[in-house]
């Protein structure tokens, strides 16, 4: 078997973002012993999650992209030979950005991705939007795998997954700070299913205000030949503790049931789906907190 060694780092916030990096660093140190070939974080670990209601606080949390505390994760990948997919609240203007940059085994930045989904009925109203999706190649022990990227409430839209599986993403990455009931994990196992797409998540732990652990890898692959009818998607699930989780990936079978299965792009009717892009809003749907940015 192919197997992609992913490793959940579902731990709490550290308090600042000097104990954040020493807190991190030695997560992923624990990740590449267990023997990760990809380390996520949790939403936003730069803050811990945290999104102060004034314009002037939020913007001072904030940290740049090429920031000491984002190219000390890229120098760490490169010393531990392990992708590492760091979480961050970054500058931006008029107002910050909610983002993940994945950095490879060779330290080598490969995706940036913004929350496009931000929460502006919450707190995330302070936070700008990302305005795509994007997935790239990661060079890993295991040979290239492409991987995207989305982000907490991304995945509330069936939208998300699907344009990342047509970009081309065999993995997608989730940090994720909110209770990861069976609803939402639900949300997680049917973007994997209709996709043919294994999804990764890393959650808080419940030590952190409103998070719940449940950190977890569905791998997408709902039959099999050899068994009578459907599998169980979800190849791991963590419980609500503090800890770095390792969840193995079988490559080989997920690519093997992407090339014959009938899910994904196999049979979609693009032309039939022109509704889907329309702007209007209708009740009941409409929200006057709605951004149109």
């Amino acid at each position: 078997m192919n197997l992609l060694n992913i490793a959940l780092l579902q731990i709490s916030p550290a308090g600042s973002l000097e104990e954040s990096l020493k807190k991190g660093w030695e997560a992923c140190k624990k990740a590449k012993q267990l023997g990760a070939d990809i380390a996520l974080f949790p939403e936003m670990w730069s803050c811990g999650y945290t999104i102060p209601q004034s314009e002037e606080l939020v913007r001072s949390m904030a940290i740049d992209a090429d920031s000491d505390f984002v190219k000390h994760f890229s120098l760490i990948a490169r010393e531990e030979d392990m992708a590492i997919g760091i979480t961050l609240l970054e500058s931006h203007v008029p107002l910050p950005f909610n983002s993940l940059i994945l950095f490879d085994r060779h330290g080598e930045k490969k995706l940036h991705y913004s929350k496009v989904h931000t929460c502006d009925f919450g707190d995330e109203r302070m936070l700008c939007q990302g305005d795509d999706f994007y997935a790239a190649y990661l060079d890993t022990r295991v040979g290239d795998v492409c991987v995207g990227a989305m982000i907490c409430y991304d995945r509330e839209f069936p939208e998300s997954a699907r344009i990342l599986m047509l970009k081309g993403a065999e993995l997608i990455l989730v940090p994720n700070a909110c209770p990861m009931e069976i609803n939402r994990l639900s949300q997680l196992r049917g973007r994997a299913y209709e996709n043919m797409t294994a999804i990764a998540t890393c959650n808080y732990p419940a030590t952190k205000e409103d998070c719940n652990g449940h950190s977890s890898v569905f791998d997408g692959v709902a039959y099999l030949p050899e068994l009578e009818g459907s599998r169980d998607t979800c190849i791991f699930e963590a419980d609500e503790i503090e800890g770095v989780y390792i969840a193995r990936l079988d490559l080989d079978m997920l690519r093997q049931y992407r090339n014959t299965e009938v899910h994904g792009n196999a049979y979609r009717r693009p032309h039939k789906y022109s509704l889907l892009t329309a702007t209007t809003v209708n009740p009941p749907f409409v929200r006057t907190d709605k951004r149109d940015l």
